[in-house]
């Protein structure tokens, strides 16, 4: 459904001698996410995320991993107004944390600090938060960035074990969405996987204990629960559609 880096285009170390004089200024203008369809969740967002998104898993090289999904079409995020405002009570922390990102070496023991140079808030105006002070240190909004950051890894790797968790016992499966609009149009979203109900339920009665005491049980019914936000998906389509149909001369 989408790539790792997703809207990072030129992602790079954070250093004082090239980014010593920039400010950045991040406010309320997410139009950097305009083309992207889906976002990676942690598990610990699951249940805000659940109220608005559906929340699906996708797989790639390394296993599977949870998102929300923000769009019916390819490159499409029907939360995103065209002012660039993000219309839902909770934003992924994915997004959030643009335009930081940490990068990490190979066996994943140190990570850096990097920032996509391409983001329109990057400036040598002094506008928003410096990133070093006059004295070539990383400022207090970076300490910031860097321990949100610190705290959404140690996120992933919890979420990362939580996918690893549901492929070792079989309950992950290939799911189709139909979405049906008032013109008699339909879409189809595939690509990702949801829990098999019937899978979990014939679970041997100790690992649905195990899954139930670590809280992860919880975390499969929030996520079926969500599945029905694809029809909150389909009434965001209509309404884009319709909105551009009278936008037309």
């Amino acid at each position: 459904m989408a790539k790792q880096l997703l809207f990072y285009d030129t992602a790079i170390p954070l250093n004082q001698q090239q980014h010593g004089k920039l400010s950045v200024v991040v406010g309320d203008d997410f139009g950097f996410s305009r083309n992207t369809n889906s976002v990676p969740l942690m598990t610990v967002e699951f249940s805000a995320a659940a109220l608005e998104y559906p929340v699906v898993f996708i797989q790639a090289d390394n296993g599977f991993s949870p998102v929300v999904v923000l769009g019916i079409k390819t490159n499409q995020n029907l939360y995103l107004t065209d002012q660039g405002v993000w219309n839902a009570k909770y934003i992924p922390a994915f997004v959030r944390r643009y335009p930081f990102v940490f990068s990490s070496n190979a066996d994943g023991s140190q990570f850096t600090l990097c920032i996509d140079e391409t983001f329109p808030g990057l400036n040598q105006d002094d506008k928003g938060a410096r990133l070093f002070d006059e004295q070539g240190k990383p400022t207090q909004y970076v300490q910031n960035v860097l321990t949100f950051l610190q705290g959404y890894q140690n996120e992933y790797s919890r979420t990362q074990q939580f996918s690893q968790n549901l492929q070792e016992l079989g309950i992950l499966e290939p799911m189709q969405a139909q979405i049906s609009l008032d013109t008699g149009s339909v879409f189809s979203l595939s690509g990702f996987f949801c829990v098999n109900r019937d899978k979990l339920k014939s679970l041997a009665a100790e690992k649905l204990a195990e899954l139930a005491k670590s809280d992860e049980l919880e975390l499969i019914y929030v996520h079926l629960h969500s599945l029905k936000n694809f029809e909150l998906l389909n009434e965001r389509l209509s309404i884009s559609n319709k909105a551009l149909n009278s936008s037309i001369p």
